[in-house]
């Protein structure tokens, strides 16, 4: 899996990985790179793959920055609902057809 992320930074990056290390235990939490292994539902599924049955979310947030055309920057969080790669598994070619 040679996946990349939008991730920019910050200090949620260790949230995440001790919400993974809670659920998933050290080894899964010692595997997580927010650049390669941790997105969204929307992205896995981009990506070609679905999130298991049952999984919960993991809740963290991004800092958005937006500029308006004086060049005035507005930044400001934004919740954003996180899945592992443990918590992901391809989408069978049998599952594409809807």
């Amino acid at each position: 899996m040679e996946l990349t992320s939008i991730y920019k930074g910050g200090n949620t990056a260790q949230y995440v990985k001790d919400e993974i290390r809670s659920r998933f235990g050290e080894k899964e939490a010692e595997e997580y790179d927010p650049l390669k292994n941790c997105f969204t539902f929307s992205r896995w599924k981009q990506e070609g793959y679905r999130v298991k049955k049952g999984e919960k979310a993991i809740r963290s947030y991004t800092i958005i920055t937006k500029e308006d055309e004086k060049g005035n920057k507005e930044t400001y969080k934004k919740r954003c609902y996180l899945f592992a790669k443990c918590q992901v598994e391809p989408i069978e070619e049998t599952d594409k057809t809807c």
